[in-house]
């Protein structure tokens, strides 16, 4: 399955600039651990040391939280897009 996936202004840098990257898995896990393997960095600003996702980020698929879903373990079709968004702390 290959899946958009949006990369946030803050983690471009991984990506060499680009806003928007194509990977391929069927799960959000797979997604993103593809997304690591392409563009080496990523891992360590998404998942914790348990392999979970950090609490700071937050990551949509077609505009749903996987948290609210079934996690990384939140299956994929082909053509979606996948949405990482960077926690806003405000005061």
């Amino acid at each position: 399955m290959s899946v958009t996936v949006r990369v946030p202004a803050q983690l471009r840098t991984l990506t060499g600039g680009t806003a928007q990257v194509a990977v391929e898995g069927s799960t959000v896990g797979e997604v993103l651990k593809a997304l690591d393997a392409a563009h080496p960095g990523f891992g360590d600003r998404l998942f914790d040391e348990s392999g979970s996702l950090r609490r700071f980020v937050n990551v949509f698929l077609a505009d749903e939280d996987v948290r609210f879903l079934d996690g990384l373990d939140t299956l994929v079709t082909d053509g979606q897009t996948l949405s990482i968004v960077p926690a806003v702390a405000g005061g």
